[in-house]
């Protein structure tokens, strides 16, 4: 909506990972390396932790995206909420093998034959694991033991595992000692610092096309920082919406109030009244009691800030219906 209002070629924040938008701070790089390292080694489990939204999938994504495909065979499994044997069918259909109606040793036959196949084509199996700490440990058990199809010299299949930082407590366990000494490199993914965040937002807008139009203050820039603690996500999140608010409003540039002001419309629609959860069955059956002295204040806030979304979807809704048909399309 607000990309043709700053001559923006697509959306810059974007949740969905996009190798193209990745940026390297100094932790994305230093957990690249692992990765690459793991590649070189050729052998074990990697391991990248990092909280929801630091970039473990856009890094890794990037990864596959580079990587020659007449050499490697990547399979990328992003739901783990399974049990072993569920786990086991998704790896297989990973790799584009049938797996219906196969009992386990079936599967487990069919995969193997499919990795010395390509082994003695001269290609690489690399399995990503995406949310392991969804994992069970003995799903987890059953994804070591995979990593014992080998040859003489090498292993057949390699594994990436990502998680979130809660799946290190579930590697150092006592039962995940025969894990543990197959990971050939750990790293966990922390977050930006300020100076890398402003760097991120630029970077991500002049893959777009950005030609200083919308401009950032510092403050601004000290405000995005402040509330997102430099996790790509949250960054991409706030961004987005201050965008939709500088085109709803206007604006050519932001200062550190514009950014509070779209962290306050944030917070607000997630944050439920006190005690709605407790109190929300006895609230429908009682009639509601007056408003205690002194809250008018509170009152005419609310209603100011409803009036304000209520006004900025109408906003919205005229300019939709202003654009021409052919910006739609392009939208």
């Amino acid at each position: 909506m607000y990309l043709q209002y700053y001559g923006l070629k697509e959306a810059p924040f974007d949740i969905t990972p996009n190798p193209r938008f990745l940026f390297f701070s100094l932790k994305h790089r230093e957990a690249f390396n692992h990765l690459l390292y793991g590649i070189r080694e050729r052998k074990g489990f990697v391991q990248i932790t990092g909280e929801v939204g630091a970039g473990k999938t856009t890094l890794v994504r990037n990864l596959l995206h580079n990587l020659p495909s007449e050499q490697i065979i990547a399979a990328h499994i992003v739901n783990t909420n399974l049990d072993s044997d569920d786990t086991l069918r998704m790896v297989v259909s990973a790799f584009g093998l049938p797996y219906e109606i196969s009992s386990k040793p079936d599967l487990l036959t069919r995969l193997k034959q499919s990795l010395r196949a390509a082994d003695q084509q001269g290609k690489r199996a690399l399995l990503v694991v995406d949310e392991a700490q969804n994992l069970t440990p003995r799903t987890v058990e059953e994804l070591r033991m995979l990593s014992n199809f080998q040859t003489d010299d090498k292993s057949l299949l390699q594994t990436f595992l990502l998680g979130q930082p809660e799946f290190r407590t579930t590697l150092h366990s006592a039962s995940m000692l025969q894990l543990r000494q197959r990971v050939i490199a750990s790293y966990h993914l922390g977050p930006m610092d300020a100076a890398e965040t402003q760097a991120y937002i630029e970077h991500r807008l002049h893959t777009v096309g950005w030609n200083g139009d919308p401009s950032f203050t510092a403050g601004a820039h000290a405000a995005i920082f402040a509330y997102t603690g430099g996790i790509p996500r949250k960054t991409n999140t706030l961004c987005d919406r201050l965008l939709l608010m500088g085109y709803l409003e206007e604006l050519h540039g932001f200062a550190e109030d514009d950014v509070n002001e779209v962290i306050r419309d944030i917070d607000e629609e997630f944050q439920l009244p006190p005690g709605a959860a407790a109190g929300a069955a006895e609230q429908a059956a009682e009639p509601m009691p007056p408003e205690p002295a002194g809250s008018g204040g509170q009152m005419d806030e609310r209603m100011m800030r409803l009036e304000k979304s209520i006004v900025s979807v109408l906003s919205i809704l005229k300019k939709i219906v202003a654009t021409p048909a052919t910006h739609e399309n392009r939208e």
